[in-house]
């Protein structure tokens, strides 16, 4: 960790590229949540510590009786319901007063300690472990509100989507170099001096966090505060309210960001779904073993990380729309062939495409949401508060809607086959989008 701070901070440059390096590693450093919380080693420790002893997935949560997989998708939905009603206040605050680090430092810390706080979660205390890994998902999304608003202020447009694809390329990279890690601490815990049983998942939720903080200090060291210099004024929470609202009156008088917003809604309700609860469908649907279903993510991880530049160089040759438009219409294919996946070759091969995809529609729709916003506003954090306001609501009502269709037919197939719906409705807005070069400024009146 040390050698990557000192090839980062060696100076106190405020260069442009040094400055975007340092933002891109925000993404090695917070992917590690991603992939092992949220997509690999907590979602099948979770199942298996949540199990009753005579075999059933009916957990008491709080006195109320319900299927373990079904609390973990409520879990989700919970907890980006939470960040989705505070992002954008808070973002709209972090403009308004100048402090968008602080606010991003704030979530990190609550995220990684969360992440930590998961060492202790025995399946016994599911209260706590379901606490824990709310507030982990809350400090990871929060955190993304603010590194996201910061990519028109270091980058030029026709810098968003290499840099975009570059930040997610990084993070795929760094957070399977842990996974394989905690993986052989998983497999050969003898190795490492660890007992056999609980202790080596439970490690990797400790190593996660700690990961996630030290890395981090790389973007907090060099990323601006106030890029803008900005005075902090006493009534910077009302400023904040008022940001809010005025982002949104600008954003009603530009159709095409309101379409696009539209359709980026509705086609991650089906992406943000299946990343968070793939690893739940292999182990439940197929019954395959936790380590093969890592090695499924791995491959997602690993073929993502050439899926985001690909997607970025066709984009390039063929437009964001198209681009997009393809990957959707993958998308819907996927969660077609997950309704009839029954072997475990099978599933190899849909994660493969799953990563094709997954990494080039985040960086590509995150790069033209930034070629949306208008070229005269200072208030980034607030623009893409509704980005990211967007994309929670969709993972509240994703999750939600994949949980709700599973208590009610008792199967993960028909929750994810339901999935097509959304990117039918998706790409129904996209197909009707124009992007233009920029946005007039006389658009915003």
């Amino acid at each position: 960790m040390a050698f990557f701070i000192s090839a980062f901070m060696n100076t106190q440059s405020t260069s442009n590229k040094k400055v975007q390096r340092a933002w891109a590693m925000y993404d090695w450093a917070n992917s590690v949540y991603s992939l092992v919380i949220t997509s690999t080693i907590f979602p099948v420790y979770y199942n298996s510590v949540t199990q009753g002893v005579d075999g059933s997935d009916k957990v008491s949560f709080f006195g109320w009786e319900v299927i373990n997989t079904v609390l973990y998708s409520y879990s989700i939905s919970f907890s980006f319901l939470v960040i989705a009603l505070l992002a954008p206040l808070l973002s709209g605050i972090a403009d308004a007063a100048g402090n968008k680090l602080n606010f991003m430092k704030f979530f990190v810390y609550m995220g990684a300690l969360s992440c930590i706080s998961l060492y202790f979660f025995t399946g016994d205390n599911l209260e706590f472990g379901i606490i824990c890994s709310v507030l982990a998902s809350v400090g990871f999304s929060g955190s993304i509100v603010f590194y996201n608003s910061y990519l028109p202020e270091i980058a030029k447009e026709e810098e968003f989507d290499m840099l975009s694809a570059k930040g997610f390329a990084l993070g795929y990279i760094g957070s399977v170099i842990l996974l394989i890690f905690n993986l052989v601490t998983i497999q050969f815990p003898e190795w490492f001096g660890m007992p056999t049983g609980s202790f080596a998942p439970r490690f990797s939720f400790l190593v996660t966090g700690l990961w996630w903080i030290g890395f981090a200090q790389i973007p907090f060291r060099v990323l601006p505060n106030n890029p803008y210099k900005k005075s902090i004024s006493s009534d910077y929470l009302w400023k904040g309210y008022r940001e809010v609202s005025l982002v949104f009156r600008e954003l009603r008088s530009i159709p095409v960001a309101n379409q696009f917003l539209a359709s980026f809604f509705f086609y991650s309700m089906g992406v943000q779904t299946v990343m968070y609860l793939a690893a739940s469908f292999g182990d439940k649907e197929l019954g395959m073993p936790g380590n093969q279903l890592i090695l499924t993510v791995l491959i997602i991880q690993l073929v993502a990380i050439g899926g985001s530049y690909l997607f970025a160089f066709i984009s390039k040759r063929i437009g964001n729309k198209n681009s997009l438009v393809t990957m959707v219409f993958i998308w819907m294919g996927i969660c077609v062939a997950a309704y009839y996946v029954h072997s475990v070759y099978q599933f190899y091969s849909l994660a493969f495409v799953v990563g094709m995809v997954m990494g080039g529609i985040q960086s590509l729709s995150r790069s033209t949401y930034a070629k949306l916003i208008p070229t005269t506003t200072t208030d980034h954090a607030s623009f893409f508060s509704f980005f990211d306001l967007t994309e929670k609501v969709a993972v509240v009502l994703g999750t939600f809607t994949y949980g709700f269709i599973e208590q009610l037919t008792g199967s993960m197939r028909n929750s994810a086959l339901f999935l097509v719906v959304f990117f039918v409705i998706g790409v129904f807005f996209l197909a009707r989008l124009t992007l233009p070069k920029k946005v007039p400024s006389s658009e915003l009146a």
